[in-house]
């Protein structure tokens, strides 16, 4: 099942055409990813931030539909894969029941140095009862 956001197409997502300017569902896609390290894992950025980071090591994302000001579109996050210092996640956005994008994306945990590090063994443990791969979907 994973992890779902509802988020409001708001008009600073949009072009002058009230369509999402497609960066714009890269702060989306963010937005989701903190809401999930703050809600499952009881991590939040705030907290997580001051001694390491988790960027984006990979991303590859398909845009299907354009979304308009207004609509409401439901995030849906699901950890695909967890490694020792990373994990995989997939991410769909519908709007009722049509896809206007789906990513898959490599986080890496790393120290304040930038160094990729393993997982605190408390998080390690909560991926791996979230962790859903690709071929049990």
């Amino acid at each position: 099942m994973g992890f779902e956001l509802p988020q409001k197409v708001l008009f600073r997502h949009c072009d002058p055409a009230g369509i999402v300017f497609f960066p714009r569902y890269f702060e989306m896609m963010n937005d989701c990813v903190e809401a999930f390290f703050d809600r499952e894992l009881d991590w939040p950025f705030e907290a997580l931030l001051r001694n390491s980071g988790i960027p984006t090591a990979r991303i590859t994302t398909r845009f299907t539909a354009p979304s308009r000001h207004g609509e409401h579109l439901n995030l849906g996050l699901r950890i695909t894969r967890v490694g020792h210092r990373s994990l995989t996640y997939r991410m769909t956005a519908h709007c009722a029941a049509e896809l206007r994008f789906e990513t898959d994306a490599v986080l890496v945990h790393v120290d304040a140095s930038g160094r990729s590090r393993a997982w605190p063994a408390r998080i390690a443990e909560k991926l791996k009862t979230l962790e859903e791969p690709e071929d049990a979907a």
